[in-house]
């Protein structure tokens, strides 16, 4: 698999444009951790809320509890006591579910604010990145000898601009049917230096 070019100033793009994908990965997954933890923040007086109404009423059921147990009016002192923790317990549901729904929002909010950025650069650099890696390992498999680069001559023919064939050669099609090395090499090479490749031969003119 051939992951770069041949030609070093197309090489040195696609490293830094490597590189710099990375880095905008990384730094939006930093920023997406930043958004989900300062949003969790949020959920901090809930989670308090929590604490205080479960401490309350496990207080409030220990009072009771004792004065349950006073002889004739024990149970009737024990009412107010027991609903009061009863609804301390709601109050505590009630900041678990509100904690619930900060974590809920938090991981959302983080995914969104990281996921949108590095989805819409994948979609564009990964793209590029595969086109350029599967013609390029192709295209390396051809260019093992001297005769392989009439097939790029051949593909510079159909791909090339008019005006660029033209500074190759005023009938480029005739001469490369008729197999001239010079016409051939210059043509070869257009096509090559587009897919970023060098031949290992290169026929003399």
């Amino acid at each position: 698999m051939k992951l770069f070019a041949d030609t070093p100033l197309r090489r040195t793009l696609q490293v830094v444009a490597d590189v710099v994908f990375v880095v905008w990965l990384v730094l939006w997954v930093w920023i997406g951790m930043a958004v989900h933890d300062g949003t969790g923040q949020l959920a901090a007086p809930a989670r308090q809320t929590d604490t205080a109404a479960t401490s309350m009423a496990e207080q409030l059921r220990d009072a009771g509890g004792r004065l349950g147990e006073a002889p004739l009016v024990g149970d009737e002192l024990a009412v107010p006591f027991d609903r009061a923790a009863d609804a301390s317990d709601g109050l505590a549901e009630a900041g678990r579910d509100t904690v619930e729904a900060v974590e809920r929002l938090a991981l959302l909010l983080g995914l969104s604010v990281a996921l949108i950025p590095i989805l819409i650069v994948s979609a564009i650099h990964l793209p590029l990145r595969w086109r350029f890696i599967r013609e390029a390992t192709a295209g390396a498999k051809f260019i093992d000898a001297s005769e392989d680069l009439d097939l790029f001559a051949l593909r510079a023919l159909a791909h090339q601009p008019m005006h660029v064939l033209a500074r190759v050669s005023d009938d480029p099609a005739g001469a490369w049917r008729e197999r001239d090395p010079d016409v051939v090499r210059r043509l070869a090479a257009l096509e090559l230096a587009d897919v970023g490749l060098r031949p290992k031969k290169m026929p003399a003119a």
